[in-house]
């Protein structure tokens, strides 16, 4: 026997830059995706134009989600008014429709197998499908944060923000809390995301594993209002969802930010596992 047959082979990485690189450009090309992005981008658009209308037909001041009476005496507000809009359902269900095609579409297409052989390997795959949603989830968010800031400086008045606290600060410290607020929303998403690709990794059919990734956030968010289950919601992944507004607070209060991160890494960890316990045991021919 030769020594280079002797030689023990050098351990395959869990990670590459390169599939990763190649995951995300592919997901992002995908007509799917770019109408996922220019729905949220709209979303904002739609908010301030009908904040606009009303004000400008001399209405009573608009009602509604939290920050959306601030909008017409600072456009900064449309942020966080289109993020509080879109974080219960068009946020989630994107991510949800990401993660869920994640594997099972590669599946569907008959792509996954190939994928395996050479060079990925069932962990540093299932790694790199996590990554690319959670890209998606940061991208998403800053795509509705950059739509809602730049309609909101066209139509309204853009300056010092006051806080829910009612200290004002510059319009700088404003952007940089936007940002905040923003990153804040992305790391709500990671739980839906994780549960997508557990979902995923039990099918071969892309609709089926969308369907059900949406379906289960519906359901999860229905129950996070029932007052009879009060015990059980604080487990609830959409449970600190809206605490992205003790951001705009100051001083800031940091224990439901803290708590929601926490539920959110919770349910990377348990799901996580999941999928890749099934995963990585799974039978795949197609």
């Amino acid at each position: 026997m030769s020594q280079a047959e002797a030689a023990p082979r050098a351990p395959r990485p869990l990670w590459s830059l390169g599939l990763l690189r190649s995951e995300i450009t592919m997901t992002f090309r995908r007509w799917r995706t770019l109408a996922l992005l220019a729905v949220l981008a709209g979303v904002p658009v739609l908010v301030g134009v009908a904040v606009k209308i009303e004000t400008g037909d001399g209405g009573g001041g608009p009602g509604g989600p939290a920050f959306l009476s601030q909008v017409t005496h600072n456009g900064l507000f449309l942020v966080f008014t289109s993020l509080a809009v879109t974080l219960p359902f068009f946020l989630p269900m994107s991510v949800g429709v990401i993660a869920g095609d994640s594997l099972a579409g590669e599946a569907h297409a008959g792509t996954l197998r190939y994928l395996l052989v050479a060079p990925a390997g069932r962990t540093r795959l299932l790694l790199v499908k996590y990554a690319t949603t959670l890209t998606f989830c940061l991208v998403g968010t800053l795509v509705v944060a950059l739509s809602a800031l730049v309609t909101g400086a066209l139509l309204f008045p853009v300056g010092e923000v006051t806080l829910l606290s009612g200290t004002s600060v510059p319009f700088a410290e404003g952007l940089l809390r936007a940002l905040a607020v923003a990153v804040a929303v992305a790391l709500s998403l990671v739980g839906v995301a994780a549960v997508g690709l557990f979902v995923s990794a039990l099918t071969t059919s892309g609709i089926a594993a969308m369907a059900t990734t949406v379906g289960l956030l519906i359901t999860v968010q229905i129950l996070d209002t029932l007052p009879q289950l009060h015990a059980l919601q604080p487990y609830l992944f959409p449970h600190y969802w809206l605490s992205f507004a003790d951001l705009l607070r100051d001083p800031v209060y940091w224990d439901q930010l803290q708590k929601n991160v926490g539920l959110q890494a919770l349910y990377a960890l348990v799901f996580g596992s999941a999928a890749w316990a099934r995963f990585t045991t799974r039978d795949v021919t197609a």
